[in-house]
């Protein structure tokens, strides 16, 4: 019974650990922000994968890169322009929008929607099996 409700906060957990990780092999560093952001992306992802899960894999993932890129530009606004944290900058690279997201970005969210997608079935098919989660869409 309690198994139900530890299902979303695992996923978020797995993905702002999952996101920092990976920040940090890409860029050698990480900032709380940034987990709290991969986290909800990572959330959303696996709701996306569960709720409709007979959908074709590129729409999940360019879902997934839209939304990623949209939360990455509220994110940026906050953290950092009205913060004034300098998370990240993007300015350097081209057709960027305030320096807070950029189309290359977008298009590695799409990319790595791809496996993170693998990883989301893994849990659904975890938590389905272990009678925490339904087993079927939530459509």
């Amino acid at each position: 019974m309690i198994l139900q409700y530890t299902e979303y906060p695992t996923v978020f957990l797995t993905g702002a650990v999952g996101y920092s990780l990976i920040e940090i092999v890409w860029r050698g560093y990480t900032h709380w922000s940034m987990a709290l952001t991969g986290g909800i992306c990572f959330l959303f992802l696996y709701i996306i994968e569960r709720g409709y899960n007979n959908e074709p894999l590129w729409k999940k993932c360019a879902a997934g890169s839209l939304f990623i890129t949209n939360l990455e530009l509220v994110v940026g606004f906050v953290v950092n322009i009205l913060l004034g944290w300098a998370v990240w900058d993007y300015s350097d690279l081209t057709f960027n929008i305030a320096g807070q997201i950029c189309p290359l970005y977008t298009v590695l969210w799409f990319v790595l929607c791809f496996p993170v997608s693998l990883v989301c079935t893994v849990l659904r098919r975890l938590y389905s099996q272990l009678g925490a989660s339904p087993a079927t869409s939530i459509r």
